[in-house]
């Protein structure tokens, strides 16, 4: 396996735990108003990270991969700014919270990076 295609695979992989992640903390949240809207939000963005980073992979042209990648990078610092709001608001005390939100920004760093390098 090319050392590209590793890279592409691994981040496949992180891509898709974060979403377990997120999955996982959105569920935690409360069932109020507020704790359902988060979740919401948290469970639509991050789960889109890895969705869009996947089809960034099986992009026809440099023109989609560079969309579908600009994509999971916003969708990323969304998802930084969810768990950073549900964390502000003490909705979630876990202490997971800050790992993912750390984890948030590092894979929009490196997409950001990639996109750059195309």
């Amino acid at each position: 396996m090319s050392d590209l295609a590793s890279f592409k695979d691994q981040l496949k992989k992180r891509t898709k735990k974060f979403a377990h992640d997120c999955v996982k903390f959105s569920l935690d949240l409360p069932k109020d108003q507020l704790g359902k809207h988060l979740s919401g939000q948290l469970i639509r963005c991050s789960t889109s990270v890895a969705a869009n980073y996947r089809a960034s992979c099986i992009a026809q042209t440099v023109p989609v991969l560079i969309s579908k990648m600009s994509i999971a990078i916003e969708e990323a610092d969304e998802s930084e700014f969810w768990i950073e709001f549900a964390l502000d608001e003490g909705l979630n005390s876990d202490s997971n919270g800050s790992a993912l939100m750390i984890e948030a920004h590092e894979i929009a760093s490196i997409l950001i990076k990639s996109r750059m390098t195309l």
